[in-house]
């Protein structure tokens, strides 16, 4: 919404070295501010960066451009928000919680550790494969979304807003599909594999996958502004509106933030913030320390392989993306409405955290994953805004591929 007025907050800016891994570099705020502008000139009517510093606290900043909703409240870098795929991080902690624990084997047959019937005896995938996405399983969501010939609007109120589907039934959709590929033959992103990694932490410990992530991570790390409340619809406290852009971008966005999410569920179903999401990810990457997962179940999760796309390598849960700078650590999400990226330096000594209030927008995705070479690299040339498009929207910045299905 280019009509918009603009809001620009800025806190606490400076300097700010990169983790050990990564060469020293200094951060160019106002290009970040510039490659939010960008974000909000595709499409959104909002977008925010938080960067944290853990090394020194004193050059942490929220910079926030635009608007939380179209009745003019400015971004809030404090609300919440539906994060979508990031979700897949926290479902990762929880089965290799259950790992460390002997209760599943990562290498043995998935269908051992879910109710019976869930996969066919012949699908030989494992648990370690589905959270690659490398097992071959067909994406549930691609029947739900569908491909072009419908308006993604329609679609949402048809079939995501208001339904309620059961996990087993999402399985079912893939299943009748058959296996895509040979298992670990290839990567292709699956929201059903986390679907599944969801169901299995529900049948090894008798469980609610809600109730698991809240005693497991939300209490312990305090993250008192993180739920899942799946399928329930709105979104608790103060929140940040979510809007989906109409496939005929001459209609008004649509406001999706109710919604069950059940449609996504383990997938994607997490509400968090940007605070909440820092404090996530920086326990995470401290490994045994952090008290989430080991030092080895770290290590298997970020031990990463090559995807379809360069820069970007894929490990269990975790999304490794290489930058001018180094590389860096973490995930993104892309659920109507709402788009986040959350990311760190393989050491957790910073994070970035990128939002923008609006989905089904190629431009806007691209812009927003940008964000990310000026928030953790050196100084660059600022670029002029981006056509609507992924193709035309190469800046000057070094290009960081946008690797989320732009639809979800």
């Amino acid at each position: 919404m280019t009509t918009l007025a603009t809001t620009v907050v800025l806190v606490a800016g400076g300097a700010v070295s990169a983790s050990a891994q990564q060469t020293a570099v200094t951060s160019d705020d106002s290009a970040v501010r510039s490659a939010l502008q960008r974000v909000v000139d595709s499409g959104a009517p909002g977008a925010f960066a938080v960067i944290r510093d853990h090394g020194n606290p004193g050059l942490d900043r929220s910079l926030a451009i635009g608007k939380a909703d179209l009745d003019g409240t400015p971004m809030n870098t404090d609300w919440r928000f539906r994060v979508g795929s990031n979700s897949k991080m926290f479902a990762s902690v929880l089965v290799m919680r259950l790992a460390e624990q002997g209760r599943i084997d990562l290498d043995k047959p998935l269908r051992d550790y879910l109710p019976e019937g869930t996969l066919p005896q012949s699908w030989p995938i494992t648990a370690r494969q589905a959270m690659e996405h490398r097992a071959g399983v067909y994406d549930h969501t691609n029947n739900l979304l569908e491909q072009s010939g419908e308006e993604t609007t329609d679609a949402f109120e048809k079939r995501i807003r208001n339904n309620v589907y059961e996990p087993k039934d999402l399985v079912a959709m893939s299943v009748k599909r058959g296996p895509q590929y040979t298992p670990g033959g290839a990567y292709s992103y699956s929201n059903t594999g986390y679907v599944l990694m969801g169901m299995a932490v529900e049948h090894l410990t008798g469980r609610p996958y809600a109730e698991l992530l809240r005693e497991q991570i939300f209490e312990p790390l305090k993250l008192r502004q993180t739920s899942f409340t799946v399928p329930e619809k709105g979104i608790a406290g103060p929140r940040i509106t979510g809007y989906l852009t109409n496939d005929d971008r001459s209609k008004p966005l649509l406001d999706s933030t109710e919604q069950t999410a059940s449609w996504i569920w383990s997938a994607g179903g997490v509400v968090s913030s940007a605070s909440d999401l820092d404090r996530f990810l920086t326990a995470l990457l401290a490994g045994s320390s952090g008290g989430l997962v080991s030092d080895d179940s770290l290590r298997q999760m970020a031990s990463v392989l090559p995807t379809n796309t360069a820069k970007i390598s894929y490990g269990l849960g975790l999304r490794e993306i290489t930058l001018s700078c180094g590389k860096v650590l973490g995930h993104g999400g892309i659920v109507q409405g709402y788009q986040t990226q959350t990311f760190a330096t393989p050491d957790g000594k910073r994070t970035v955290v990128l939002f923008a209030n609006a989905s089904n927008n190629g431009a806007v995705t691209q812009s927003l994953t940008n964000t990310l070479e000026p928030a953790f690299c050196a100084k660059t040339t600022a670029a002029p805004a981006p056509r609507r498009s992924l193709k035309g929207n190469r800046s000057s910045s070094p290009f960081v591929p946008a690797v989320e299905d732009t639809r979800i």
